[in-house]
């Protein structure tokens, strides 16, 4: 009985990926040749604004979504461009309303966080939740490792083979071979190809 029990529920989870041969796929603006959603999915929601490159993996319960809500008109561009190659782990969640850019060969641990939104304080007399939140860009640089339970906030911007340490709350510029960690987010490490990999306190920033 257990065995014809896993088997089932594998047969399930194959059914219900979601890829470019499936229906679900077809919403999407697109998604790449090889690029699997795992079942079962988190909130999925503005589609037409997602691009997902070729043979990116999508493990289970990852939210990725555009605009505040489904049903929404969002204007004639894409919004959450994911490149090819990634693997972004279970439970993560991406979330759209402005610009999400996310390389090639981007891999992240489970948990992830990325928005390019949030809640403001500026009236304190009205409910934070009630005030109009504020957007701004991200972008994770192609070759780029982010840890379980990182979070990227608005305005951030990383570059090519940076590595984002577990739990690390990240909003700003690092350049190409950064290593980023803490609360918030500093960077740690960095590359040279005089010094290799060194600390900040010999980096020529």
């Amino acid at each position: 009985m257990g065995a014809l029990i896993h088997r089932t529920y594998a047969a399930i989870r194959h059914a219900g990926a979601i890829t470019p041969a499936t229906p679900a796929g077809h919403r999407f603006r697109r998604i790449g040749d090889g690029v699997s959603i795992a079942f079962p999915p988190g909130a999925i929601f503005g589609e037409p604004w997602i691009e997902i490159g070729d043979h990116t993996l999508i493990g289970e319960r990852v939210s990725i979504s555009c605009g505040m809500g489904p049903g929404l008109d969002l204007g004639p561009a894409s919004i959450l461009r994911i490149g090819g190659s990634c693997s972004i782990g279970r439970g993560s969640h991406i979330v759209a309303h402005q610009s999400i850019d996310i390389g090639d060969h981007v891999f992240t641990g489970p948990y992830v966080y990325i928005t390019d939104q949030n809640h403001v304080y500026d009236d304190p007399d009205v409910p934070i939740g009630r005030q109009w939140p504020r957007n701004s860009p991200v972008s994770i640089g192609s070759g780029s490792w982010l840890g379980a339970g990182a979070i990227i906030l608005p305005g951030t911007t990383l570059g090519r083979q940076c590595v984002v340490a577990g739990g690390a709350v990240v909003r700003g510029e690092f350049p190409d071979h950064s290593v980023v960690a803490g609360v918030p987010a500093r960077r740690v490490r960095g590359y040279t190809p005089e010094l290799g990999w060194h600390s900040p306190l010999t980096l020529d920033v």
